[in-house]
């Protein structure tokens, strides 16, 4: 089995085992159901605050249930299995008006059972099919935003005249998207993107690109007018254990970049607008909207464009409950080209980005860089300078240094003086050997040692008016 392949089979599909663990909450809740229902019935005339403890219990059994079946719901949809989902809705839907008090919980009992025996017992028993096509998402990991869809939001975005605005993606592709955002609105764009190659096409569209993982760069802090955001959706769960959502982590994350009153706009798909996003982006964010994508585009990828203005966070829990009707009901989720022409209006406040550093280093973001730098400016037209004028000494040359000189070829031309000549040096090696008579301690003879030793010799070649001639 290759390195891949056992990265591969150890990897669990974030949905599928969210679905399994959705299944064990379901029956466990259908079941402890019946018996709080059993127990206010118990006591409901001969204990009456034991009856009321056991109903309190009963009510809170019954809200487990509800966000199980809406963990399901999500899942399913996820998982592409849409008639599920549809039926997880209607079930949680069904239990949310549900008189507790009534008699009737066996056919409750029945259908919630029933219902949760269809989901998968464990994540590996998810449809391989689906699972190797979620998964190859997972490790493509890139749908760039349809053309059509930037347009219509930028019709809803008012760039401020005058003012050079700082857009930026922390997840941006090849580039494309925020160039369209940026193209023609004076604007100066900003992308950093974990792949390599797509960081280099997007490096000929955008004009700053951090190379490598967001978690990782180093980015100035609310320097930003407009944030594109279309983070990946599909999470893994590994052996070493979770993982975060990355459309949650990358909205946490990369929102301090964008500063107060900044425009955010979150792709994501509608079922993804959970609870926990919801209240993130209620508690953050001021005139909140959410437009469904044009119906194609829709129908392939489910994707909605979240659109709002940033605040300072205000600690609220029901910040956002409106906007997560559109998970389970994308039908009354407006077209995006129904979007008021200028709604969102761009800070008009200028801001220089001072820090933009992507995980690896980028040569050609070096390169940029040293061409906009004054001091390597001035450094070379220095160096210009020095290599083109006349050197002159601090101090006399000794006559070791101008046999070094001369030696080296750098006295080479005409000597201006009382008897002008022209000079040229230069080091020859010289072989020569050496006899060394080897005797005993007694004095006699054995012989002789013959060592060749190469020397340098310098030569300065003149031609005066009289004639050539050659120093040794």
């Amino acid at each position: 089995m290759s390195e891949l392949q056992s990265e591969q089979s150890q990897e669990i599909v974030f949905a599928a085992a969210k679905l399994t663990q959705a299944r064990q909450a379901i029956l466990r809740g259908s079941a402890e159901l019946l018996t709080c229902r059993a127990r206010v019935e118990k006591y409901l005339q001969s204990e009456p605050r034991k009856a009321r403890a056991c109903y309190e219990e009963l009510e809170k059994t019954a809200v487990r249930l509800q966000n199980a079946l809406g963990e399901a719901r999500l899942a399913l949809l996820e998982l592409e299995e849409y008639a599920l989902a549809g039926t997880a809705g209607k079930l949680q839907a069904g239990l949310a008006g549900f008189n507790l008090m009534s008699r009737a919980y066996k056919p409750v009992y029945e259908v919630l059972n029933g219902f949760a025996q269809k989901l998968p017992e464990r994540p590996d028993s998810v449809n391989a099919a689906v699972i190797g096509r979620l998964m190859n998402n997972v490790r493509m990991g890139y749908y760039p935003t349809d053309p059509d869809n930037i347009s219509h939001i930028l019709r809803g975005i008012r760039f401020p005249e005058g003012v050079t605005t700082n857009v930026f993606d922390p997840c941006c592709g090849c580039g494309k998207a925020l160039r369209q955002i940026a193209q023609g609105n004076n604007c100066y764009a900003y992308g950093v993107e974990l792949d390599e190659y797509r960081a280099e096409e997007a490096q000929t569209r955008l004009h700053r690109v951090g190379v490598g993982s967001f978690f990782h760069s180093r980015i100035s802090s609310e320097a930003f007018h407009l944030m594109f955001l279309n983070p990946p959706y599909l999470s893994v769960l590994t052996q070493g254990g979770s993982r975060a959502r990355h459309e949650k982590r990358f909205l946490v994350e990369s929102m301090g970049h964008l500063m107060l009153g900044g425009l955010l706009i979150y792709v994501i798909p509608y079922y993804r607008l959970t609870p926990d996003i919801c209240r993130i982006l209620g508690e953050n964010f001021t005139d909140l909207s959410v437009w469904r994508f044009t119906d194609g585009e829709f129908r392939k990828f489910k994707q909605v464009a979240v659109l709002g203005l940033r605040k300072k966070r205000i600690d609220e829990p029901s910040a956002g409950v409106a906007l997560e009707q559109y998970a389970y009901d994308p039908d009354t989720v407006p077209s995006v080209t129904n979007l008021q022409e200028g709604r969102y209006a761009l800070p008009a406040v200028p801001k220089k980005v001072e820090l933009f550093k992507g995980e690896l280093f980028n040569e050609k973001e070096l390169e940029r860089q040293l061409s906009h730098s004054d001091s390597i400016r001035r450094l070379m037209n220095a160096k210009s300078e020095l290599d083109g004028a006349d050197k002159h000494p601090l101090l006399p040359l000794s006559i070791g240094q101008i046999g070094l000189v001369g030696g080296s070829g750098m006295i080479n031309g005409l000597i201006e003086c009382d008897t002008p000549h022209v000079i040229k040096g230069r080091i020859i090696k010289v072989k020569t050997e050496e006899r060394e008579e080897k005797y005993s301690s007694r004095g006699m003879h054995m012989g002789a040692e013959v060592k060749e030793v190469i020397s340098n010799k310098m030569v300065f070649n003149v031609l005066t008016p009289k004639g050539f001639k050659a120093l040794t």
